[in-house]
């Protein structure tokens, strides 16, 4: 009898993001579809970093990057969201507190 791994074992070389964070990268994202304001998303595990990329379109450079940075954990804080020109709009502990500076896009002027 063969003994399989399972299909996504974990890489203890590479940062990830776990269920829990990708559930609340993925409510925001959700709501920027269908605002209209995203479209495509990537997602990188490297060895110090974990990144959620989001895209307007496919073949652009992403608008944003949601970072996780573990080192970073004790310092100033794990998350950041780091725009297309690479400035650092937020960074924080809490990942839902960090992505509220994307939610301020959907808030617009009516006229």
């Amino acid at each position: 009898m063969l003994n399989a791994a399972p299909p996504f074992s974990a890489d203890p070389d590479r940062v990830v993001f776990d269920r829990h964070e990708l559930g609340i990268i993925l409510s925001v994202y959700g709501r920027m579809v269908a605002a209209g304001e995203w479209r495509d998303y990537a997602m990188s595990f490297l060895r110090d970093v974990a990144v959620f990329s989001v895209f307007r379109r496919a073949t652009e450079h992403p608008l944003y990057r949601i970072e996780k940075r573990p080192k970073l954990r004790g310092a100033q804080g794990a998350y950041a969201v780091i725009g297309m020109d690479g400035r650092i709009l937020k960074r924080g502990h809490d990942l839902a507190a960090v992505l509220r500076v994307l939610e301020k896009k959907l808030i617009r002027a009516v006229d």
